[in-house]
């Protein structure tokens, strides 16, 4: 078994049972409990699980959100492949949402600069690196600030998005599931998204593999509202069937 097979089995276990425990993985795996422990290591820095004596916790039963700075230090190859995969779905004119979220962020960098596009942001940390694009025109909008996300959230962000009708938006999200569809730990946070789906004829999701499967306390959008999700090769085949199966195309980078 692989390693990133491995840590999907670990995860698969913590989100079934409720937490894992360190010897029990090693005997069940036949590995070694060092070698767990490296994966529990792994996994926390991805924010999907959490360390605690003896083993760890999936995230969703603590409610704990990794803050920015963690997230973007993760899984880096994973999001650069998706955001590089959905360029092909920027549309040559027109306007664009990207929701603040690491991924959604590299898709900025990526943005090209033969292309005149109006772009919706709810991060100034994006907003910031599209103002050097001279072929954009960027729209930050305003509220406030959540530090865990750098997102703006609440009524000033949210009044602008009911006059708006955009071409695509690419949203980031914590959590997807064909059940509970797409959610994210903060109710504010989760009413911009929905906010920003509302306004846009196309959505697409930009997800790496640990989002799907794995379900947040608030919901900002059903997998029916979904055209498209991008995510990494990391995906487990039969979850990315069910996504499908749902009416969801999937691409994975």
């Amino acid at each position: 078994m692989y390693p990133e097979e491995r840590q999907q089995e670990i995860l698969r276990l913590a989100r079934a049972n409720g937490r894992v425990d360190v010897m029990a993985l090693a005997d069940a795996l036949n590995v070694t409990a060092e070698t767990i422990r490296r994966d529990l290591t792994v996994l926390e820095r991805a924010g999907v699980l959490r360390r605690v004596h003896g083993g760890a916790i999936p995230v969703e039963r603590i409610g704990f959100e990794p803050a920015l700075a963690t997230r973007d230090s993760v899984l880096i190859s994973e999001k650069e492949r998706i955001a590089k995969a959905a360029l092909a779905e920027v549309p040559a004119e027109g306007a664009i949402i990207l929701d603040a979220g690491t991924t959604t962020a590299r898709l900025a960098q990526l943005l090209p600069s033969d292309r005149e596009l109006t772009v919706v942001v709810n991060s100034p940390v994006i907003a910031a690196s599209l103002a050097l694009k001279s072929n954009l025109s960027v729209l930050l909008l305003g509220g406030r600030l959540r530090g865990k996300t750098l997102a703006t959230v609440d009524d000033w962000a949210l009044r602008p998005l009911e006059e708006m009708y955009v071409d695509v938006a690419f949203m980031g999200t914590n959590g997807l599931s064909t059940e509970r569809g797409m959610t994210t730990p903060d109710p504010a946070e989760a009413a911009v998204k929905r906010a920003m789906i509302n306004a846009s004829r196309r959505v697409v999701l930009l997800a790496d593999h640990t989002k799907v499967g794995n379900d947040y306390l608030a919901r900002f959008g059903s997998i029916s509202d979904l055209d498209l999700l991008i995510t990494d090769n990391g995906l487990d085949a039969d979850l990315a069937d069910e996504v499908e199966a749902a009416g969801v195309r999937v691409v994975r980078a």
